[in-house]
């Protein structure tokens, strides 16, 4: 029996509408360059009924599998349970609203072969809104900082992934999952290609500025710990000067007989502290959060149906 070549994992949320479109082009497009292949649709209990439309679909064609999450857990929660599902040797993560177009697959795949193990896709003419682009960017960039990992804003989750990649990402056992670093993360030999990206066709991005704010922060709290880092350092930073600004003010009521700073200097100098401290506590009590989550080991994803 021929062994499955290229697994493609989708995480569907609010574009019914585009289902039997993506599914007709990956077909055409998996059968020009693989003999065996699956499709694996990932219902993440959006609007309207798209596992409807994926039975229909999984029933025509063996080659499609579909899952259905008992309820909505986000989009990486439900890549996730796609990777656990794959088993091709090759793995392609893509999302459901068509801007990441099923023919540019050839070119990945064409890449992969070239002894490599993650090919990523770069958006080179990125067609979104010059808010949403530049509000990724940002986020990003921040991210990238504060994870210390290297993040290009034109690529996604889109790409194609060698098994033995796949399989270091679900050893990650952690709650919160994040696609994209987890990939960086794990390491091996990767390279990008341009890939054409397309304009939405339906529907608008789920993901506003509130949620991409809430997305970085959920992801350095989990993925590292340089705010702790960044605290220390500022802590060191802020008592040095104090020290220097006690150390003035001494001397100066030493040597000139002058009067210590006022009440006015001195309030507004304990509001301050007292604000960052609060912040401080705040960081740290959002950490113990996220162990707190981690220590109940509850599943990353619940699945109510499969077909």
């Amino acid at each position: 029996m021929c062994k499955v070549t290229i697994s493609v994992v989708i995480p569907v949320y609010g574009c019914d509408q585009l289902l039997v479109e993506i599914y007709d082009r990956l077909t055409i497009t998996l059968k020009s360059i693989v003999e065996k292949y699956e499709i694996i649709f990932v219902d993440d209990c959006g609007a309207g009924n798209p596992w409807k439309i994926i039975q229909n679909i999984a029933n025509k064609d063996d080659s499609v599998k579909g899952i259905k999450l008992s309820r909505n857990f986000g989009q990486h929660a439900a890549i996730t349970a796609g990777l656990d599902e794959s088993i091709g040797n090759w793995v392609v993560v893509m999302d459901c609203d068509l801007q990441d177009k099923p023919e540019e697959i050839v070119k990945l795949y064409k890449s992969a072969q070239e002894d490599v193990d993650i090919v990523f896709a770069q958006r080179w003419n990125r067609q979104d809104s010059y808010f949403k682009k530049n509000s990724s960017r940002l986020f990003y960039k921040l991210l990238g900082y504060l994870t210390e990992t290297k993040i290009d804003a034109s690529i996604a989750n889109f790409g194609i992934y060698h098994r033995k990649v796949i399989n270091a990402v679900l050893s990650m056992k952690e709650v919160h999952k994040y696609f994209p670093v987890m990939v960086r993360w794990v390491g091996f030999s990767s390279t990008s290609v341009k890939v054409s990206h397309a304009n939405r066709v339906y529907g608008d991005t789920t993901y506003t500025l509130r949620d991409l704010v809430a997305l970085s922060l959920g992801i350095v709290l989990s993925f590292s710990d340089k705010p702790l880092r960044l605290i220390v350092k500022y802590g060191f930073i802020v008592s040095f000067i104090s020290a220097i600004y006690t150390a003035s003010i001494t001397i100066d009521a030493i040597v000139n007989g002058t009067s210590v700073a006022g009440w006015a200097s001195m309030m507004a100098s304990m509001w301050f502290i007292a604000g960052i401290l609060t912040s401080i506590i705040g960081l740290v009590g959002l950490y113990v959060g996220k162990i707190f989550d981690e220590t109940k080991s509850r599943p990353v994803y619940i699945v109510e149906d499969q077909v």
